[in-house]
């Protein structure tokens, strides 16, 4: 940057904006969705699309059989072209791509029927792409030498295949972590039991602990995303016990219930007789506008 300021001012700066050696193509990009499953333990994809082969009539070259492309007189076959401009402070050099060879140096007066001239032919493709263990929602999965090709003899660009990971329905995922949540009973959380709990590598039998509260979080090491650096690391999942409460219960159930708050500090005839109390300043009946 530093050389263009100072070469404006004292004349003769030169900015090559061509090349004319051999250049790597483009990479393309694409994307394939995959199950949150597949993202844990990896997978293979099939994925469908066009990419540029050499022409077979032409060999590359874009000239019909028979002929060959002629240097370009423009440029002398050098694939750019050097241009003088008044500026404040003089004259200033510009090196730009040839307009009529495009930077190849070359130009192809009688074309390829097959190919036009371009010497590439597009066509559909089906291409495997094996998606690793870990890999996470955005990221993407580089194949060599599937891109674009090359110019002047240089090489293919690269497939880029973005991974997008579907939403599970139970679980949740942070970096190597999978959250989810289970219900208990009631009973479960007082009096402790087995509980079923689903995880990506199936049902797991949990014991919980009597008198457990609700939202307890409980972790279940090595059941989570395995690390993309090394398959056999794996994070965890951290499972949420969430207390049902039940909303409909038989006469009997009621009676059990009632019975069982009886024994352990009637808290239902307590909350019943205990007296209400009212805030200074307030007056029975009378509300303030703001109150919640």
């Amino acid at each position: 940057m530093f050389g263009d300021i100072f070469g404006d001012f004292f004349g003769g700066s030169r900015r090559s904006s061509a090349n004319s050696g051999p250049m790597k193509g483009a990479n393309i990009r694409t994307s394939v969705r995959i199950s949150f499953e597949d993202a844990i333990f990896g997978c293979e994809k099939e994925i469908e699309l066009t990419l540029k082969d050499e022409c077979g009539n032409c060999h590359g070259t874009g000239a019909k059989p028979g002929t060959s492309p002629e240097t370009c007189s423009k440029c002398d076959g050098k694939g750019k072209v050097v241009f003088s401009q008044q500026s404040l402070f003089g004259m200033v050099q510009n090196v730009q791509t040839c307009p009529d060879c495009r930077g190849t140096g070359k130009i192809v007066k009688d074309k390829c029927p097959d190919c036009r001239g371009t010497g590439h032919i597009s066509s559909r493709k089906k291409i495997k792409v094996t998606i690793p263990a870990g890999i996470d929602n955005g990221q993407s999965v580089r194949i060599r030498d599937k891109g674009e090709p090359g110019s002047n003899g240089g090489p293919r660009g690269d497939l880029l295949v973005e991974v997008v990971v579907s939403r599970h329905p139970v679980f949740t995922r942070e970096d190597m972590n999978i959250f989810s949540t289970a219900p208990i009973s009631y009973a479960q959380a007082v009096l402790g039991g087995e509980v079923r709990i689903s995880t990506v590598d199936g049902d797991v039998v949990y014991e919980v602990k009597p008198g457990t509260h609700a939202d307890t979080r409980i972790r279940l090491k090595g059941k989570g995303v395995p690390s993309l650096r090394n398959k056999n690391v794996r994070g965890d999942h951290y499972v949420t016990l969430v207390v049902q409460v039940p909303t409909t219960l038989s006469a009997e159930a009621k009676e059990a219930l009632r019975a069982y708050d009886a024994l352990s500090g009637d808290s239902l005839a307590k909350g019943a007789s205990e007296p209400v109390k009212h805030e200074k300043g307030r007056k029975k009946g009378f509300f303030n506008k703001n109150q919640d």
